[in-house]
């Protein structure tokens, strides 16, 4: 069983630079912040001086990060590789155990940056949790992967020291149902096992443009986020919001109109960026998908799990604070946003932390 990455890349790729940066700094120096309005549509920047997730761990269970990107290199914790592996081999490099670029795994690179990027440094972007850790753990090649080996991702990472893991990741529409009926366990039991040892699990709804969220991010446990574009209206490609807990939640991930900055800008591998049109170097792009959403909100979970929050109170903290675009109306559900765009600023302001 193959169990397929939720990514649509943008039609117009870009790709700039990237950053670090401390609680109560006006702005971040990353020369592009400016055109990152993920960060300031969830509100991260005005969090920051309360919490920027430092010690918290932040698991990219995806298609590997590159190690050696100048953006995301100071911020890795060890990780791991589970493709072509038994059970495990490798450090979650994006190239994998053959040393091979393959096409597609520059995703979890960039699901990395927009969850942790370094922030404040002169370079590049910010990341929505600037002083986390980015723990890159390999479970994808070519942008699929089994359910086996993604269930030890997620196990691995709870077991060595992840706070937050991000599921930039889902199966086809219809298999959750084999899911509900124990018919394919593996990943549910990994996230109930990672949520036993107080680890949150984010994962992206799917780019079906369906009601469900696709599973994982159905399965019990995990927050399923919906995609909502810059203006913040819904992204036409997104599921979600409806999954059995009513665990929904939305954040920026782009429109996949052609047009430079309607997308999400983070990271990529090194020489696999860059648009001559838009200005980007070639260590950055723009893409667009449930996959770029899910980071922003594994970030701000960051933010409260910097916080001693238990895994409880993030996830409670998490549906309290988003907001219904365009009312602000918080603590409401409704099936096209969920509980609605996630927001930094109040979440780490909430009781419990």
């Amino acid at each position: 069983m193959r169990l397929f990455r939720t990514l649509v890349v943008a039609a117009a790729t870009v790709a700039t630079t990237g950053l670090m940066i401390t609680p109560a700094q006006a702005a971040p120096n990353d020369p592009l912040y400016a055109q990152q309005w993920g960060p300031q549509q969830v509100r991260a920047e005005q969090a920051w001086a309360t919490s920027t997730g430092r010690g918290a761990v932040i698991a990219i269970v995806d298609s590997g990060v590159d190690l050696s990107h100048p953006d995301l290199k100071r911020k890795l914790v060890k990780g791991a590789t589970f493709v072509d592996c038994n059970p495990s081999c490798g450090n979650g490099d994006w190239r994998g155990p053959d040393g091979e670029p393959d096409d597609s795994d520059e995703h979890g690179t960039h699901v990395a940056g927009i969850a942790a990027a370094a922030t404040g440094n002169r370079v590049g972007i910010a990341g929505v949790a600037p002083d986390a850790k980015i723990m890159p753990v390999k479970v994808l090649e070519e942008g699929s992967g089994s359910f086996t080996d993604i269930a030890n991702g997620i196990r691995w990472a709870a077991d060595n020291g992840a706070d937050v893991i991000n599921l930039s990741l889902g199966a086809v529409q219809g298999l959750q149902i084999l899911v509900v009926g124990g018919v394919i366990v593996e990943v549910q039991d990994a996230i109930r096992y990672a949520n036993s040892r107080g680890v949150v699990v984010i994962a992206a709804a799917g780019n079906d443009a369906v009601p469900l969220c696709n599973t994982p991010a159905f399965d019990f446990g995990a927050m399923c986020v919906v995609a909502t574009d810059k203006r913040e209206a819904r992204a036409g490609y997104s599921s979600g919001g409806v999954d059995p807990e009513l665990l929904t939640v939305s954040a920026p991930g782009g429109s996949i109109l052609p047009i430079c900055g309607e997308d999400v800008l983070s990271t990529v591998p090194t020489g696999t960026g860059g648009s001559v049109t838009c200005g980007y170097s070639d260590a950055y792009d723009e893409y667009a998908g449930t996959s770029m959403a899910a980071p922003h909100v594994a970030g701000v979970a960051a933010l409260l799990a910097a916080q001693g929050r238990p895994l409880d109170n993030i996830y409670r903290t998490l549906l309290n604070t988003s907001r219904q675009p365009g009312t602000d109306v918080r603590g409401v559900f409704t099936p096209v946003f969920g509980y609605g765009i996630v927001d930094a600023d109040a979440a780490v302001a909430a009781p419990g932390a």
